[in-house]
């Protein structure tokens, strides 16, 4: 896969890098909310339990559109609406992701569900690859 400078960085540490992308927590939780919770526009994303402010979601979402995370669309019901899905790169996170809900309910009480870890340590290429999929379908409606 090539290589594509996006952004002028303060070094090119691969976890400088990273963390320059997503490393804010407002933006793995919208690929949290797109990857997971089915949410695609900016007032799905505004009632998320943990209650973003609207210029933060605004920023957040241009800087992940800009860094190739995300991508908006007209919504096909209503092409004045907008929705977001997340791009090949977007849903390249998802282990990323898988690994640290893995590694929070490991050591600290999450709303993750005992039947959810088990079935993502267990089946974990499984799990990522059936959120992915269901990213991708819930992105087309």
């Amino acid at each position: 896969m090539p290589v594509r400078a996006t952004a002028k960085r303060r070094s090119a540490c691969p976890i400088n890098v990273a963390l320059e992308v997503f490393g804010d927590h407002w933006s793995l939780l919208i690929v949290r909310d797109l990857l997971f919770k089915g949410r695609h526009t900016f007032a799905d994303f505004a009632g998320a339990e943990e209650s973003i402010a609207t210029n933060v979601l605004t920023d957040r979402l241009t800087k992940l559109e800009r860094d190739g995370i995300i991508r908006r669309r007209p919504d096909p019901a209503d092409r004045r609406r907008v929705r977001y899905e997340l791009t090949d790169k977007g849903l390249d996170l998802a282990p990323v992701l898988v690994e640290m809900i893995l590694w929070s309910a490991r050591y600290e009480r999450t709303a993750a569900t005992p039947a959810e870890v088990r079935e993502m340590t267990k089946r974990k290429a499984r799990f990522i690859a059936a959120a992915q999929a269901s990213s991708r379908t819930s992105a087309s409606r």
